[in-house]
């Protein structure tokens, strides 16, 4: 939506970069006020502030010499709280930059904890191997005068040299809360990594999900669908709820507590591949706004700049390769920060996805980032994402692309040169090596609904109202909206919902895409498959 403005004066926000934002924001909370309350000490009881293990700093941005983090006097010790006492929370699981052999286990504890740690095994009572964890911890000072400071614990384990296609077990705990004692078992996890060769599976992707309970009935809906994976495709939680008309001039991290929570049941045994959308950009933590998803989360570091770039990464899942992209850098409708990567980003992707394309293995590629590059509803698409990357697309013969930012279900035809190049009516085949590509926005994971176009009514499995065109408009690049009449529309549903895609190995390599509403009703399906 609109650009964050964290404590930011909103007329003065508008017209900010997210850099900008970020210095102002670091001279408005001096570093004296922010650092009567740090965590930041070494060597308390207690307390782990910026140790990270063996890793022993903080991961965000935001801990930068140049930052509102770093400590430039002694800050106050923190909480003491006796570790029997703490339970760790919001488990979530993300994989390495291979999926056969890496998984990232991530999770969070309200106070500060002695010497974090996973266990990891092949059984459930045999979590023999012990991983000592890293922290990440962030400050956030109170931003406003209806909040209060928050710090937020950030625990983080790396699983490397694991076998294709078997399931652990895991448990996190810390000094005091030993995952593997009798009375704790209940806590542990586990996960399954990726096949040595490619078999039969399922993924899930959404975006736009917040904190409600649609977002609620969702998941568990997803968790129904056993999936490998699931993708999400920005605005992730909306701590930062600026343009959604309340509150606009706010930021609370607490949201983070409360969806990671949330999201747990499904994340501690789904990777959850998470991109950057424009309401993850939070001015305060780092200079682009990314210094928070830095601590919340450990993705693929495979990207051309995984340190300021967290959400721009790939992976291969058996027969598909997959690929994360920040549509921030390039948005016409949103530019806090457009141009950040100067091009790097764009120059990374056509490098990625002819790498892709020519691996042998690798049957589809599918592409997720947050702006519509195809869209009719409220925010209609963007041509800045178009502009930059759907050359690229077409280039290299992308499968299947995925957004959110609108929060609806929409789904184009097969689109080549911007024009129709198939109809894919519901239930159909496409073949992107002929047809062009299928855009799916499935922005309706939980937050507030969206409208499409006046006088234009929804579209869907068992409810077919097709229409020749309909009035909308994409983003230019002076951030004015320009008029098209489109004839892409195909399938159209406001109400929550999800995307399921089956993906099929061997011979006869196909993707079987599904969107089912909050109740488990399929509104929408259709195939790809490539030409031999």
């Amino acid at each position: 939506m609109d650009t964050p403005n964290v404590g930011i004066p909103e007329q003065l926000a508008a017209g900010m970069s997210m850099p900008e934002q970020h210095e102002y924001l670091r001279r408005k909370f001096s570093r004296r006020k922010v650092l009567a309350s740090s965590f930041a000490t070494t060597g308390t009881v207690g307390g782990i502030g910026l140790l990270a293990g063996s890793s022993g700093s903080a991961h965000s941005e935001g801990a930068s010499a140049s930052s509102p983090l770093a400590a430039t006097s002694a800050p106050s010790a923190p909480v003491k709280v006796d570790g029997k006492l703490v339970a760790p929370f919001a488990r979530h699981l993300a994989f390495g930059a291979d999926p056969k052999t890496q998984m990232r286990v991530s999770w969070q504890v309200p106070f500060a904890v002695k010497s974090p740690y996973l266990r990891v095994g092949l059984k459930p009572w045999e979590l023999s191997r012990k991983i000592e964890a890293e922290v990440r911890d962030l400050h956030t000072p109170s931003l406003s005068k209806k909040l209060p400071k928050v710090e937020q614990y950030y625990l983080h384990a790396a699983l490397d040299g694991l076998k294709p296609g078997t399931t652990y077990y895991y448990g996190v705990g810390h000094d005091g809360f030993d995952p593997a004692s009798p009375e704790r078992m209940a806590t542990i996890g586990s996960f399954r990594t990726a096949p040595a060769t490619p078999e039969k599976f399922v993924f899930t992707a959404f975006g736009d999900q917040g904190v409600s309970y649609d977002a609620l009935a969702n998941d568990q809906l997803i968790l129904g669908q056993n999936p490998s994976f699931h993708l999400h495709a920005g605005d992730i939680c909306y701590a930062d709820s600026t343009g959604h008309g309340k509150e606009s001039d706010t930021y609370d991290a607490r949201v983070w507590d409360t969806f990671l929570a949330q999201t747990e049941s499904v994340a501690k045994s789904v990777p959850w591949m998470v991109t950057t959308g424009n309401h993850d950009m939070e001015a305060w933590y780092s200079p682009n706004g990314y210094g928070g998803q830095s601590a919340r989360w450990s993705l693929p570091e495979n990207g051309f700049d995984p340190k300021n770039a967290p959400g721009v990464y790939s992976f291969t899942y058996g027969n598909v390769g997959v690929v994360a992209l920040d549509a921030n850098d390039v948005s016409y409708e949103i530019p806090a920060n457009k141009g950040y990567t100067d091009g790097k980003q764009t120059a990374w992707l056509d490098k990625r996805l002819g790498e892709l394309r020519a691996d042998g293995s690798i049957d589809f590629i599918v592409v997720f980032f947050h702006h519509c590059m195809y869209s009719t509803a409220t925010h209609a698409s963007d041509g800045g994402v178009r502009d930059a990357w759907l050359g690229l697309f077409t280039k290299h013969q992308v499968d299947l692309v995925v957004n959110g930012h609108n929060h609806v279900y929409e789904r184009t035809d097969a689109v080549k040169g911007g024009e129709v190049g198939k109809p894919v009516p519901v239930g159909a085949s496409t073949d992107p090596t002929r047809d062009g590509i299928v855009y799916v926005t499935a922005g309706g994971a939980g937050k507030d609904l969206y409208d499409f176009p006046a006088g234009v009514k929804d579209s869907y499995e068992g409810n077919v109202e097709d229409r020749e065109s309909i009035l909308s408009f994409h983003w230019t690049k002076s951030r004015l909206p320009d008029p098209d009449r489109v004839e892409w529309s195909r399938v159209r549903y406001t109400g929550f919902s999800f995307l399921a895609v089956e993906v099929t190995a061997g011979a006869n390599p196909k993707l079987t895409v599904s969107a089912l509403a909050e109740s488990g009703e399929r509104v929408d399906h259709f195939e790809v498959v490539r030409g031999k």
